[in-house]
């Protein structure tokens, strides 16, 4: 028998999501929208002069399963750089697919493996990771500029 796809595990990350406010002047700011369920994040960053997360801050109006992505990347998010979280991104997607293995460095994805055989639930998972690693992109184009 597989695991239920919600959990006690994923409503307790989705109500204890690190990182809850907005940053007042970000150096990056993205939002993202899963245009199938209509969840949004949007994410604010803050880079130090390696490229790497000093500061975030995001805003998650998500089903639970995206509240608990966004618990986990933001227990995680601090000391990344924006490749570390894009290739994470991808490796969840590759994951989600039953593609691939949870991304590296965060085991906490694991939680999501149910997930897999829920299709139109994976852009909800994916939102947190796509909207922190598009910010941290922008931040560092614009630290660049």
């Amino acid at each position: 028998m597989s695991e239920p796809l919600y959990n006690t595990a994923i409503l307790r990350l989705a109500a204890t999501i690190p990182h809850q406010a907005r940053l007042a002047a970000p150096q990056g700011t993205s939002r993202k929208v899963s245009p199938i369920c209509g969840s949004r994040v949007t994410a604010d960053v803050d880079l130090d002069d390696a490229g790497r997360i000093t500061a975030f801050g995001q805003e998650v109006r998500a089903c639970a399963l995206g509240q608990a992505s966004a618990s986990i990347l933001g227990s995680g998010v601090i000391g990344k750089s924006a490749s570390e979280l894009r290739n994470a991104h991808t490796a969840l997607a590759a994951f989600l697919k039953g593609e691939g293995d949870v991304p590296a460095g965060w085991p906490d994805l694991e939680i999501f493996r149910p997930a897999q055989a829920y299709k139109a639930r994976h852009p909800s998972i994916l939102l947190a990771f796509d909207a922190a690693a598009s910010a941290a992109e922008d931040a560092a184009v614009t630290a660049s500029a």
